[in-house]
Order: C-alpha cells, then structure tokens, then sequence
C-alpha cells in the first residue's frame, strides 16, 4: 500500500495571526465588561467572579496567551504602520488605528496598578481597591475611556473583517445593539460598585502603602515612556524612508487608465490611487480578505514583488490569472501599467456592489421553443410565456426562493439569500419537484391547444456567489454572479443531451441530504469548466399510455 506522506506544518499568515490575536483580546475585554456589568448585582457577586477570572489570567498560559496575543497585535499594527508608505484612508479605518494606538497609554495605569502590582507586591486584584482608588480621586472618566476605545476598536475590527460576509450583515442590527449596551451596562455596573462602597464604608483588604502607590506610578510612567518612545521610532524611521523615496529618481511611474502617477517605490498600488484620489474599490480595507481591489498588471517582470501567501489564496480562490494582483499587496518595484478590474464607480456604492453568498441555483428551460414560435402569433406566445413564468415563479416563491432572471424562455432561481446552503439546497429540490408537477399538469392539454408537446429541463448546482445589483444607469437588476450561476445553466444544458427532468450537481443533492436518490452519479464535463462535475440524472417521470378503444 503506498505510504502517506505527513502532512506539511504551515506557519500562520499575518492575516491569521493579526485575526486570531484580536479576537483574544476582544475575548478579554468583554469578559472584563461582563465582569463590570456584574456590579449592578452587588460587589461582592463581581469581586467573586473577578477571582475566579483572574485565577486564569494570573496561571501561566493565561499569561502566555493574554500577553502573547497582546504582543503579536502590537507588534503586527506597528509593522502594518511601518509598511505603509501613506497614512490616508477611509475614515473608518484611521479611527480604529487611532483607538488602537491610543489603547497602550490607556492601559499603562490599569496594568501598573493591577498585574505589576500583583506581580511586585503580591495585590490581589479588587474592585474593593480600584473602584474606590478611582472613585477618591475621580479617576472613573479615565477608566470608562479605556472601556469605550478598547471595545470600539475591537468592534470596528470585527466589522472591517467581516462586513462583506452574508451571514454578518444579515445579523448586524443585532450585533449593533450588543455593542452599543454592553459598554452601558459596564459603567452602570462600575458606578454601581462606587456607590455601593460609599454607602457601605466597607475598606479594600488589601491597600499599596505609600511606596508601593510611588512604584506603582513610576511602573506606569515607564511603561507610558517605553510605548512613546516606541511610537516615535516607527514614525521617524517612516519620515526618515519618506524624505529618502522623494529624492530624484526614487520614484517610479504607475499608469492607469485614465492617467499616470509617480509614487515613490514600494507603495502599494492602493496606497497610490488613495493618495492621488483615483477611486478604488477596496471592501475589505486592505488586508487581503476579499479581491475587490484587484488589478491587471503588464511590465517587467523585475518590477513586480512575489505575492505572499495571503494574497496567493486569494486570487487562487477568484482564479485569477497570471497577470491579476492584488492592489492593496502589489508594491512595485518600478514602472508599471495597472488597470483597476473593478468598475471605480461601485466604490461610491458598496452595498449596490454587493456580497458573496452560498446559494443555490436552478435554471429551468422551455424545450422546443423555436419550433412553437415558428407556427405561433405573437400574442399567443406572449401568454404562453406569461403562463409559464407564473408556473415557476409561483412554484421558486412558496419553495422559499427568488425567481431572479427571465430570459427568453428560461427561468433563473435564487435560494439560499436568507438561510444556510443545506436549506437552500433542499428549498430548490422542493421548488423543481413542483415545478415538474405543474408544467405536467399544464402540459395535458397543451398539446392539443397548440399542435407541440410541452417539455422542459432544469438544471441545479450550489456554492459561493456574489449576489447584487448589476447593470448600467437606471437600468439595473439583482442578481449572482459566478461559476456556480455558469455551472447550473450548463447542467440545464446538459439535461438535454441526458434525457432528464433535472440534472442536480452531487454537491448539491448532498447538501440537501437526498444524494442517494437517483442511483449513481455521472461525471460529465460542462462547456466552460475545467475540472469534470460528478452529477446526477433526475428521469422524466412516465407518461401514461393512449387509451386503448
């Protein structure tokens, strides 16, 4: 038998660790916030699950994870600054930069006065001992601050990386109220423990002495002097890289369609149209997570960076062609022409643009349809067509779907825009066993009214989309796009040749839970595909014998 081979170890893209970083950090503040809310109970409900918190926190991979997530972001956001060579942006974007860079000199005085000083002095942390510590001083602004930049930035973060996604916007309204009352209820939960202890009188167990308050503010100091410093190296050394790229001869020509720019060498493509206000779509902000920016480049070989393995998977996922990059990845390294593949005017309107989806797709067809237009008027086959759209339309309607496109004689079916690939699968196997029962109903006595017999097929595949508003000017039409819509219109193609109602891709007879119906499937290969699809063939149903006189 042969050996398998191991599979390969990969390290983590950027992309991976910056996400995955994020979401523990996200993971810890809303812990704290939830833990804050709390106080609305009583302090000593949240000084218990405080403890309990920190008793993680506090153990060794706590302690790896927390601060290993906390360096890893930092590290990756100050490299991100590092590598762009101009700082404008959508606004959105420079106010999550902002709050995050912010965050650092927030937290020094929450890290001094709890973890440094647990650490040093062995201070257990309190809300007894914080709240009151802030409370005495007014310092509680200074810490629902902190509360608001850390959960805004880990919000707009979230929403940066996954507002393209369907499933997100779907529930974004919801999300939205979450974010916005969590916060709330952390600083009524705050207050709430601030007045609990002036009512109460009750003391802290454990309170710094006055040198340990004096190390704990010089802890803080250092740590706001060390992140300063760091800051302002970054951005000197950027200052430094911008005077030298601006020095004759540093600079290299991008041509676009409409003009050319001179931008100094290693700016990204998309940094270049920002900086000279060429519109450029870009959904996902820069990060490789989707390819609207992408760009078809022709020059020198030499002139062009290697993509990284961010980039790689993407254009791999769209198949993009040797000559399409990525304009938020491609930093070149001398003159080059570009051309933006993505209509400049969809960058005004990303919502008309639209999303990607997995959906599935049914296309249904008239047979026949030439031969009856031949021998028919005009009036009569403009009721024929009206009463079979009405057919499959009533029939995609009540099954769930979206009768989305009627081009001449064939019908195309959307499901799966509000509910998961599995439901939507089996939503369009419900939508083509009804319209199979209809147009046979129809079909008895069609024959007869207009000299052809009535006869038709359909074809089903399933898979990610992009669903939207599509067209020019005014006249404009939703829709998906994709290989998927391509692969479906094919399978209708090939029920032809097949001699079947439905030809249904393996994939989506699985998803619908009904892929051992029809026997075994049949690997065809469809004009326009390059690998072969296994499918599977829906017969005719019987038609019934003349009655014998």
């Amino acid at each position: 038998m042969p050996v398998r081979s191991p599979p390969r170890l990969t390290l983590p893209t950027r992309r991976n660790l910056r996400w995955t970083s994020g979401l523990i950090l996200l993971g810890y503040v809303t812990g704290h916030l939830l833990n804050h809310a709390l106080g609305l109970v009583s302090l000593a409900f949240a000084e218990a699950v405080l403890h309990t918190v920190h008793g993680f926190w506090h153990s060794l991979p706590g302690t790896l994870l927390l601060y290993g997530a906390a360096t890893t972001h930092l590290v990756l956001a100050l490299q991100g600054v590092w590598e762009r060579r101009s700082l404008r942006m959508p606004p959105i974007e420079a106010v999550r930069l902002l709050l995050g860079f912010s965050l650092p000199l927030l937290l020094a005085s929450h890290l001094s006065a709890m973890r440094w000083a647990y650490e040093a002095f062995a201070l257990q942390p309190s809300y007894a001992r914080v709240v009151r510590g802030l409370w005495s001083v007014g310092g509680a602004g200074g810490q629902f601050a902190l509360m608001a930049a850390a959960w805004a930035h880990g919000c707009l973060g979230v929403h940066l990386a996954l507002r393209a996604r369907a499933g997100y916007r779907r529930h974004s309204h919801l999300l939205l109220v979450a974010a916005m009352l969590l916060p709330v209820l952390a600083a009524a939960g705050f207050l709430g423990m601030g007045r609990e202890l002036q009512w109460s009188g009750v003391m802290p167990p454990q309170v710094p002495t006055p040198a340990q308050g004096l190390a704990i503010d010089r802890a803080e100091r250092h740590i706001e002097l060390f992140y300063g410093l760091l800051l302002l190296a970054v951005f000197a050394a950027r200052g430094l890289r911008l005077r030298r790229a601006r020095r004759p001869g540093a600079s290299i020509v991008l041509r676009y369609p409409e003009r050319s720019v001179h931008v100094p060498r290693g700016w990204s493509v998309l940094e270049a149209s920002r900086a000279h206000g060429i519109a450029h779509l870009s959904v996902c902000g820069g990060r490789a997570r989707c390819s609207t920016c992408r760009v078809r480049v022709s020059g020198p070989a030499e002139h062009l960076d290697a993509p990284g393995r961010d980039e790689r998977r993407t254009l791999a996922r769209v198949r993009a062609p040797a000559d399409v990059r990525l304009a938020c990845q491609l930093r070149p390294q001398g003159d080059l022409t570009v051309t933006p593949l993505f209509e400049t005017g969809a960058a005004t309107q990303p919502a008309r643009f639209g999303r990607e989806r997995d959906v599935a797709i049914l296309f249904v067809d008239l047979r026949r349809w030439s031969g009856l237009s031949e021998n028919q008027w005009p009036f009569d086959l403009a009721y024929l067509l009206e009463r079979y759209f009405a057919i499959v339309g009533a029939a995609v309607r009540e099954s769930g779907g979206v009768p989305n496109q009627f081009i001449g004689d064939s019908v195309m079916a959307i499901f799966g825009l509000d509910v998961d690939l599995p439901t939507a699968c089996r939503q369009a196997m419900d939508a083509a066993a009804r319209i199979g029962e209809r147009m046979d109903a129809w079909g008895d006595g069609f024959e007869a009214q207009f000299g052809h017999r009535l006869d038709f097929g359909m074809g089903l595949h399933a898979g990610r989309t992009a669903v939207g508003e599509v067209g020019y000017l005014e006249t404009t039409t939703f829709t998906a796009v994709g290989e998927v819509v391509n692969t479906a219109s094919r399978l209708q193609d090939h029920s032809k040749a097949a001699d079947a109602r439905l030809v249904v891709s393996v994939f989506a007879a699985q998803q619908a839970g009904m892929a051992d119906r029809w026997g075994s499937p049949h690997t065809v290969q469809l004009r326009g595909r390059i690998e072969p699809l296994e499918v599977l063939h829906v017969p005719r149903p019987a038609r019934p014998a003349p009655p014998t006189t």
